[in-house]
């Protein structure tokens, strides 16, 4: 899978993203990452990309120019035009289910704005996607863009040791990720739950899957109208809403419209 990244900062976004398992993946060549700076492109001998928004107001305004001929010169050099992402705070909230349908792609783009904005016609010319990270502004689109490249590669066949970590990691079947332990077996009087250390590997999974349904419900409970539960496993949700311990879990639920029905 390649990755392109059009920026006015490629030394951030590489050194970023040339360590531990993504740095790993690109040399063992399972993807390749490939800055493109958007100053080449510049018409001005001083490598000017932005200028004064017309009809006034504060800050620049990133040109059009530079980022489409970035764009048509990747495209000329790859023979297709791929799909790009503009990174927005007025885009769609990236997701684990967005991040699996964008690894099924071969070739993707990210477009990183800075300063007050791009140029709506250059949006209009390459944009595919507009894709958020959150509802908050930040200077640039390049740490977003790191965001999303790192969760779409660890869906690619090879990036992880063992690819079975990327199914069960948080928001399978719409679950957060169970509780982890690793040696000691007691810490500052700390223990690892016994069912881990038992060796049955049946009550093992189901204990995780619990734990991933409590998580769930305590941390995330908006997750749960979409998470694929068996009967048992609702009946285990319900129950959970019952224990006076989680009144007032419940109570905030109810407030969000996310209350768990316990009727039963």
């Amino acid at each position: 899978m390649n990755f392109h990244i059009l920026t006015l900062f490629p030394d951030m976004v590489l050194d970023g993203l040339h360590t531990s398992i993504i740095g790993r993946a690109v040399e063992n060549g399972l993807i390749s990452i490939e800055a493109i700076d958007i100053r080449e492109y510049s018409a001005d001998k001083h490598r000017h990309v932005d200028d004064y928004p017309y009809g006034g107001g504060a800050g620049m305004v990133m040109q059009p120019m530079p980022i489409c001929d970035a764009y048509d010169d990747l495209c000329d050099r790859i023979g297709k035009k791929p799909r790009v992402i503009y990174l927005t705070p007025q885009g769609t909230v990236f997701s684990q289910k967005i991040a699996e349908e964008l690894a099924a792609e071969e070739e993707l783009v990210f477009l990183c704005g800075h300063y007050e904005g791009v140029d709506e016609r250059a949006l209009e010319l390459v944009a595919t996607d507009y894709l958020s990270i959150g509802d908050y502004v930040l200077t640039g689109g390049e740490l977003p863009a790191m965001v999303m490249i790192d969760c779409i590669s660890r869906l690619v066949p090879g990036v992880l040791n063992n690819d079975v970590s990327a199914e069960f990691e948080s928001f399978h079947d719409n679950l957060l990720e169970y509780p982890q332990y690793t040696r000691p077996e007691e810490y500052k009087g700390l223990r690892v739950p016994e069912v881990l250390l038992s060796g049955h590997h049946k009550n093992i999974d189901t204990w995780r899957r619990e734990q991933s349904i409590k998580r769930t419900y305590e941390r995330r409970p908006d997750l749960l109208k979409d998470a694929v539960l068996s009967k048992k496993e609702q009946e285990y949700l319900e129950s959970l809403a019952k224990k006076p311990e989680n009144q007032d879990i419940q109570e905030e639920n109810c407030k969000k419209g996310l209350a768990i029905d316990n009727s039963l």
